[in-house]
């Protein structure tokens, strides 16, 4: 919903407060149950119902949304674009409803016809646009800026598969498509009149004009249509909704007539399976030339129908081109759809005739960008021949703008070599690529980090050098969650509690929770809250025991670890405790243990094969330790395929601690440690990404922090990374480890775990046998603290009254604030 509307923002008239009754929503449902399915109730499947509620729920929103866009375009408000190759939205039904305010007329409505609500949101599937954190923070922001009332649009690719659906085969990780569009999506509109050709390949002509001006011009090769479909994202309490724009990759002629009639049946089809390749998958494996090749292709070709996209609308509503800065801010999630940096220049300069002296300011106006990593092979580089080969014009920009960039570096005195070497956009040391994140700093007029630790780091580390040449452009801006989606959906169990104890206000403004904090020694409020978290394991446990027919016991310590499985996020580090912890439970009977259920998910990406056999550890671990007696039901492990938002759903609510243990310095934020925090769970973490914020906002007696901090582990790796004398000296350490290495938990091939236990032992980059010993006693402090329960509880009311501040509320109206320039409306 973006062109100006044919009626006025008065025409559109919208009474937001107003919530329609029970009757009506019923009589809405059975109208598009007839209508719109083509069913009886008396024939209608569960599906069938959840297509008949789905599009009842989004009758309600377009009404919202067309007022919500005569508004913006009667204001002419500064819009905001967001680009990201991810929006995690996960199931958007409940969601819907709850932001309009019907979940619970709608519940009444239902029942009246014999169709429970609880069963019909198990049958929406998850949209497959994401795979962890940036995804589902760009899904945050999203509601986020609905919810502030910012004219807001987010920009990604429509998958047609996502990343992959996980299935576990033997305790290995394997990668199976993720079919969510098979039975279409009920929420999105198809806009065939919004289609960009996207050029690939070709040519760059010279041409000398009239007026002595030389243009260029590109004659791509091959040439790929972006088809938007749109989805409305409705803010809390429906005042406002915005669009997210995904394009789907299409062939201009997809099927050859001329082929097919020759008998070459596969080779007719072979362009459109070529350009739908580009809209298939979510992070393609990079290992090979030709995957190389598709993720270049996917980040082009959604930055360029974005950036195609939203300068029409401006040129429609504004005129000018020059004044984009002025009435737009783009703001590029990671460093995926840098490419637009140089794609912008190419639109003002080539395709609306703006000088490259006036193009230049407009684009730095119109660009910020957020890091999410300090990881130097996460900031991406291409290699140069591959792009002059499928964007020859934008080789050209980025030389230019190279050129540009380090005559000013040389004007302002930096003269050193290594130094212009270092924030060159061209990357010389093996074999030339060009540096994303480079061109992406240098394009953008502010770069944020996304915790304090992050934003300090990468003044000191990936983007050191520029910060000194460009010294102020780097800012903080903490993430956050939206809160209410991790309360009222998934535990509204502890939700009504707050209410009743708070009020309406705290699910307005996060800052509200705060007064819940007030209840904390209150042990009438503590068995509350309790009975809240019980019913929630209960229900974990009940999903368990169906998935994967192991009965855990819900008055045990829920310990869980959910995130993607990467090295630096130390899932090792906690099987290795665990491990440690199966072998004192068996020769120490009579230590008082807590019992505990080790619960882990997380996809590992399908070629990163250390984080694969990781999975497998655990699981390996988790079948030994469940099939032990001796135990004495003080120890289960578990690992749960397909990690994605509705299985988080499910488990956030039911998590006692929570475990956000990654190497310091390398976790740039997380937002799961906000989301359990927020649902009472006690943290044992390192001082990494956003826990610093989490340990100030909760304090020292409600958190359990361990560990090396990021300068020690920086000091510690310049004086080696071998562990050998930590692990001689460290008992518990030493007997996992040889455990592992030796068979114990894989005695179909004992020497599966050996390589693992000697990177450990002598490679220890990510501190894990470091931190071992520290951890192992942290975890008797939990062991403590959770034997006293009133101390326990206490503690997970604090957390969940502290932490209203990693509200994504309050990081949208920072962003909104001190980055776009953008109005907003605070809610009160």
């Amino acid at each position: 919903m973006d062109d100006r509307p044919t009626t006025s923002a008065e025409a559109v008239q919208v009474d937001v407060e107003r919530r329609p009754s029970p009757a009506e929503l019923k009589a809405a449902v059975l109208a598009k149950l007839t209508y719109s399915v083509g069913k009886i109730p008396e024939v209608a499947s569960p599906r069938d119902w959840f297509l008949a509620v789905a599009f009842a729920t989004r009758d309600l929103i377009v009404d919202r949304w067309l007022r919500s866009t005569a508004e913006v375009y009667a204001d002419g408000r500064k819009r905001v674009y967001y680009l990201s190759l991810e929006f995690l939205i996960g199931r958007l039904l409940f969601d819907a409803m709850t932001n309009l305010g019907v979940a619970e007329p709608m519940a009444e409505a239902l029942q009246e016809l014999g169709v429970n609500l609880t069963e019909l949101r198990r049958i929406e599937p998850d949209a497959a646009l994401g795979n962890g954190g940036l995804g589902r923070l760009a899904a945050c922001f999203m509601d986020s800026m609905a919810t502030l009332q910012i004219a807001a649009h987010g920009y990604g690719i429509r998958y047609d598969n996502g990343l992959f659906r996980q299935i576990i085969r033997g305790g290995w990780q394997q990668e199976t498509p993720e079919d969510w569009l098979t039975n279409g999506n009920p929420w999105e509109f198809e806009r065939l009149e919004y289609n960009y050709a996207i050029g690939f390949g070709g040519w760059v002509e010279m041409v000398h004009g009239d007026d002595e001006r030389t243009r260029h011009i590109w004659h791509p090769a091959e040439t790929v249509e972006a088809v938007g479909y749109d989805t409305p994202i409705v803010g809390w309490r429906g005042k406002h909704v915005n669009t997210l724009r995904l394009w789907s990759a299409r062939a201009p002629d997809p099927f050859k007539l001329d082929a097919f009639n020759a008998g070459d049946f596969v080779g007719a089809l072979s362009d459109a399976v070529r350009a739908e390749a580009i809209s298939k998958v979510l992070y393609p494996s990079d290992a090979t030339p030709a995957g190389q090749e598709l993720r270049l292709r996917q980040e082009y070709f959604f930055a360029s129908a974005s950036l195609l996209d939203l300068v029409r609308r401006h040129i429609k509503q504004h005129g000018d081109v020059r004044t984009l800065g002025e009435h737009a801010a783009i703001q590029l999630n990671d460093t995926h759809p840098a490419i637009a940096v140089a794609e912008l220049m190419r639109i003002l300069v080539d395709l609306n005739g703006l000088e490259w002296d006036e193009a230049w300011p407009v684009t730095l106006a119109t660009f910020s960008y957020t890091n999410h990593t300090l990881l130097p092979e996460a900031l991406e580089s291409w290699p140069v021949p591959l792009m002059e080969r499928l964007l020859p014009r934008h080789m050209q920009i980025i030389y230019l703008i190279n050129a540009a960039h380090l005559d000013n570096a040389r004007r302002r005195g930096f003269m050193d070599s290594g130094m212009l070497a270092s924030i060159s956009l061209i990357d010389e040391h093996a074999g030339r690529r060009v540096r994303m994140g480079n061109l992406a700093y240098i394009g953008s007029h502010k770069i944020n980090g996304v915790s304090g630790l992050h934003t300090d780091l990468m003044r000191k580390t990936v983007f050191h050098n520029l910060n000194t040449v460009y010294p102020g452009r780097i800012v903080n801006k903490t993430n956050g969650i939206t809160f209410r989606r991790w309360l009222i959906e998934c535990n509204p169990g502890l939700a009504r509690i707050i209410r009743s104890a708070v009020g309406e206000r705290a699910l307005d403004n996060a800052e509200a929770l705060k007064a819940f904090a007030a209840f904390a020694d209150d042990a009438a409020m503590q068995d509350a809250v309790a009975a809240a978290r019980r019913a929630a394991k209960v229900a974990l446990a009940r999903h368990v025991a169906v998935q994967l027919g192991q009965r855990i016991d819900p008055e045990s310590m829920f310990d869980v670890q959910i995130k993607r499985i990467h090295e630096y996020k130390r899932q090792l580090l906690n099987i290795l405790e665990t491990v440690a912890r199966y072998n004192a439970i068996r020769a120490n009977p009579t230590i008082e243990f807590a019992p505990r259920v080790k619960i882990f998910a997380g996809k590992a990406a399908a070629s990163y094969t250390q984080a694969k056999l990781i999975i497998k550890l655990a699981i390996d671990v988790a079948r030994v330790v469940n099939s032990d007696p001796t135990v004495r039901g003080l120890l289960k492990v578990v690992f749960l395929p397909n990690y994605n938002v509705s299985l988080a759903e499910t488990i956030i609510p039911a998590v006692d601690l929570s475990e956000q243990i990654s190497t310091a310095g390398m976790e740039a934020s997380g937002t799961g440690n906000m989301k359990m925090a927020l649902n009472g769970a006690l943290t044992i973490g390192t001082l990494d990404g956003a826990n610093v914020e989490l340990r100030d906002l909760v304090g020292n007696d409600n958190i359990f922090i361990f560990g090396l901090t990021a300068s020690e582990v920086e000091a510690a790796r310049a004086q080696g990374i071998d562990a050998s004398a930590r692990v001689a000296a460290s008992p518990a350490l030493r007997e996992a480890l040889d455990e592992i290495a030796s068979g114990v938990f894989s005695t179909d091939d004992a020497g599966r775990y050996r390589g693992l236990a000697d990177t450990l032992r002598h490679h220890d980059y990510f501190m894990l046998c470091a931190d071992f010993d520290a951890y192992w006693e942290t975890q008797k402090r939990v062991d403590e603290a959770w034997r006293d329960r009133g101390r326990w509880m206490r503690s997970s009311i604090l957390n969940t009254a502290n932490v209203g501040w990693f509200s994504s509320d309050r990081t949208i109206s920072e962003y909104a604030k001190e980055i776009w320039k953008a109005p907003f409306k605070p809610l009160s």
